[in-house]
């Protein structure tokens, strides 16, 4: 009797997805940029807050 003694791959990736391959976008950012942008968007609020703060109900 022969045993089936062989491996089985993963198709196709092993379950990953390549997307620099299938998918293509008009916006391209880097890491970099998405951190200052979210760094801008802070400093925005902390300003907002500083020149307009909420005042209590009285």
């Amino acid at each position: 009797m022969a045993h089936d003694n062989k491996i089985h791959m993963p198709g196709m990736f092993g379950g990953l997805m390549r997307y620099d391959e299938e998918y293509s976008s008009r916006f391209i950012l880097t890491p970099t940029q998405v951190i200052a942008f979210v760094a801008a968007i802070l400093v925005f609020i902390l300003a907002l807050k500083l020149f307009f703060p909420l005042s209590p109900v009285a």
